[in-house]
């Protein structure tokens, strides 16, 4: 409502502009400043309508990055779940060997 305001409204200024036989640089002038703005209309309006939902589609990207680092995160509790399990396993052979040559030596 108020974009066709502002449009009457610009319709209505160069009426007047015309009226009083302007130059041609001031016409050109003026006709180049109304093909910006509709273009700026024109490239908002395609911009609203391809991404309606930009929130969305934030919330999805973050939602993979969270994603991400929790399979990061499992990834290096495993990680170090097994290297825990390496070192209980090379300590205990050591141990298992000393006594078997305390044994022996007995």
């Amino acid at each position: 409502q108020e974009a066709l305001q502002d449009c009457i409204t610009d319709l209505y200024n160069f009426l007047e502009l015309m009226a009083q036989r302007p130059s041609r640089k001031l016409v050109k002038l003026y006709v180049l400043g109304s093909v910006l703005a509709f273009l700026g209309m024109v490239i908002g309006l395609v911009e609203t309508v391809c991404s309606p939902f930009p929130a969305a589609s934030r919330l999805r990207d973050e939602e993979g990055a969270v994603a991400e680092l929790q399979a990061a995160l499992e990834r290096k509790g495993l990680a170090t779940q097994t290297l825990a399990e390496k070192s209980k396993q090379q300590d205990a052979v050591p141990c298992s060997r000393a006594l078997a040559n305390r044994q022996h030596a007995s």
